[in-house]
C-alpha cells in the first residue's frame, strides 16, 4: 500500500509547491548534517562512550548552519548544473 493511500484526501495535508525549495533544503540539511556529524565525531573521538551525545551536540550546531548553506548555495549550484549539463 502506498503511503499516500493511508489517509483520505480530506485529512492529508501538503505544503504548496512554492515551498519545495525550502523543503528540499530542510531535508538535505537534516540528512547531510547528521551524516557529517557522525563521521566527524567518529574520526575525532571514535565510537566510544559518549559518541551519540557528542553527535547530538555537534548536530545542534551543524544543522541550522547546513540549512542556511543549502538555501544560499542552491541557486549557484543550479546555475553550475545548467552550464555543465545539456538539458
Amino acid at each position: 500500500m502506498k503511503p499516500s493511500n493511508l489517509l483520505p484526501d480530506s485529512t492529508r495535508r501538503k505544503l504548496h509547491r512554492r515551498y519545495a525549495p525550502l523543503v528540499f533544503a530542510f531535508y538535505m540539511a537534516v540528512i547531510m548534517a547528521f551524516l557529517m556529524c557522525c563521521v566527524i565525531v567518529a574520526s575525532q573521538i571514535g565510537f566510544g562512550p559518549g559518541y551519540w551525545v557528542r553527535v547530538r551536540d555537534t548536530y545542534a550546531l551543524a544543522m541550522p548552519l547546513a540549512f542556511c548553506c543549502v538555501i544560499l548555495v542552491r541557486p549557484v549550484v543550479s546555475r553550475l548544473v545548467a552550464i555543465t549539463v545539456d538539458c
